[in-house]
Parts: C-alpha cells; sequence; structure tokens
C-alpha cells in the first residue's frame, strides 16, 4: 500500500491519495478533521448529475460488483497507517490529524452497489476490531433516491445499530428544481417520503448545496417548496441540516454559470431553517 504522495486539505477530495481502490482519505470542513472515504463508484458511474459534482468523467449508471476482500484489505491497511504510521504527520495539517469518521461517499451513488448492506456490516467490524471509538461515526452520503430497495433499508438499519449517521441530500423543494440542480425527474412527494424512511431508519442530516446559477440564487419560491419538504418529512425526526457552498470546481459542464451565495444570503436561509426548530451547520 502507498501513502498519499502530497499534502491532503479541505480544496482536494481525490479519490486516489492512497492509491488505493476503495478507500481514500480527506480532509473534511464539515467533519473538521480525516474522513476516510469508502468509494463503491470507483467506476465514476451515479444515478444523479447533480451540476456542482466535482466527479469527473461522471456518468450515468451505478456501482460495480465491490470485491468485499478486498475493500476489507485496503481499509485495515489504511487504519494501521493512519494510526500507527506516520501518514496523519507527513500528509494532514497540523490541528486536523485526526480521524472524525469513515464515509460511504465516494464517486457515485454508494447505495447504488448491490453489496452495500454487507458492506456496512464489513466496514463496521473492521473499525470496531481497530479500536475507533465511539467518537468516530460511520456516515454514508447519498442522495436517498433508492431507499425503497431493501437491501439499502436493510443497510440502512445496520448502520443505525452500529451508531452512524446519514447525510441526505435535498437540493431543492419542486420537480423543476431537481431536474435543473440534479438532473433527475423527482417529484418532492417521493423527497418526502424517502426522507422520512430514512431518518426512520437511521439517525439523519439532511445535506443542501446552496449557490447562484447565472447570478442568481434560489427563488424565493424555491426555497419556500424546500422548507415544505423538510416540514413534511418531519423535522423533529431530523439530526439538522447541513448548509454548504461551494468549495471545490463543478466538474460538470455548468461549472461557468455557477458561483458562490454570500455569507448572509446562506445566513438568512440557515435562520429559516434554525426557525422550524432544526439544528444547522453552516459550511461557506
Amino acid at each position: 500500500m502507498s501513502g498519499a504522495a502530497k499534502q491532503l486539505d479541505v480544496t482536494d477530495h481525490s479519490r486516489d491519495s492512497a492509491g488505493l481502490t476503495y478507500v481514500y482519505p480527506v480532509v473534511s470542513r464539515r467533519a473538521a478533521g480525516v474522513s476516510i472515504g469508502i468509494n463503491l463508484n470507483p467506476n465514476n458511474a451515479c444515478n444523479w448529475r447533480c451540476i456542482y459534482c466535482q466527479v469527473p468523467e461522471l456518468k450515468r449508471g451505478s456501482a460495480p460488483r465491490i470485491d468485499l476482500t478486498r475493500l476489507e484489505r485496503e481499509l485495515r491497511g489504511f487504519l494501521d497507517m493512519a494510526l500507527h504510521g506516520d501518514f496523519m504527520r507527513t500528509n494532514v495539517p497540523e490541528g486536523a490529524r485526526q480521524i472524525v469518521d469513515v464515509a460511504f461517499s465516494g464517486n457515485g451513488e454508494p447505495t447504488s452497489a448491490r453489496e452495500f448492506s454487507r458492506a456496512v456490516e464489513l466496514v463496521g467490524r473492521v473499525m470496531q476490531e481497530a479500536g475507533l471509538g465511539s467518537a468516530v461515526k460511520m456516515r454514508l452520503i447519498t442522495n436517498g433516491s433508492l431507499l425503497g430497495r431493501g437491501q439499502v433499508q436493510e443497510g440502512l438499519r445496520r448502520l443505525g445499530s452500529l451508531g452512524g449517521e446519514v447525510w441526505f441530500k435535498v437540493d431543492a423543494g419542486t420537480a423543476e428544481g431537481y431536474r435543473r440542480i440534479n438532473n433527475v425527474v423527482m417529484s418532492p412527494g417521493l423527497v418526502v417520503r424517502n426522507l422520512r424512511r430514512c431518518a426512520e431508519l437511521c439517525p439523519t442530516w439532511v445535506q443542501t448545496c446552496v449557490f447562484a446559477l447565472d447570478g442568481m440564487g434560489p427563488s424565493k419560491e424555491e426555497l419556500t417548496a424546500y422548507f415544505d419538504v423538510l416540514e413534511q418529512a418531519g423535522t423533529e425526526r431530523l439530526a439538522g441540516v447541513h448548509l454548504y457552498g461551494l468549495s471545490r470546481a463543478s466538474m460538470q459542464p455548468e461549472a461557468d454559470r455557477l458561483s458562490p451565495l454570500p455569507a448572509a444570503g446562506m445566513e438568512e436561509i440557515a435562520g429559516r431553517l434554525r426557525a422550524l426548530g432544526l439544528t444547522v451547520r453552516v459550511s461557506p
């Protein structure tokens, strides 16, 4: 196993930084430390195409077959290097040299992998055997679109039983918003059902990317519909909302149409979410 070749920082979430197929480290600004990523989509395939996505050569599709033996070997090896070797000192900025989570994220929708549920069980076992305490969470970062599948629900049950949590993407509140931002045909009602089901199976945060498109931030109507989706899903069921901006360049054709939303605009949205009784974490 090779170590990361360069210093990690919050602007670079390269999936090959450790020279591995399924395991990659990043410095996460939202998680505030080293996040060990589990990439179940090394084929760069996703069932969505979000216009702010940083994955190069993204294509439509599902995860390939996952070699669970290789995943386990890579995760064990990397954890040993991070916990007992010089990886942190050599590759991570001072002040961020702690593992904060092991996250199913990567280059596509992780729940599209047929082995998703077994991968959750495997990662939980390896984390326990490595001596990672309860402060190091297992997380799933998902668009939530496949919650109707039994194996996805089983994976979420396992994740919840292991003390993990879900970060569930909700970037809009209307069918037009999902089409414009995520390039999917999706009704608000389906998002509500999937989000509610997810929160019943595992502690769930909503994660929302906010930005300006062609110089315009989210419209009043779109924001109202977005708040309505969260309320219909049940704000009391949700752990909170991660509201974040553009920290890394999009690799999609719309990249030059995107720009950060001013901090005041993000705080205004955060304030309205807090008024709904939600905990909100803002990462401009």
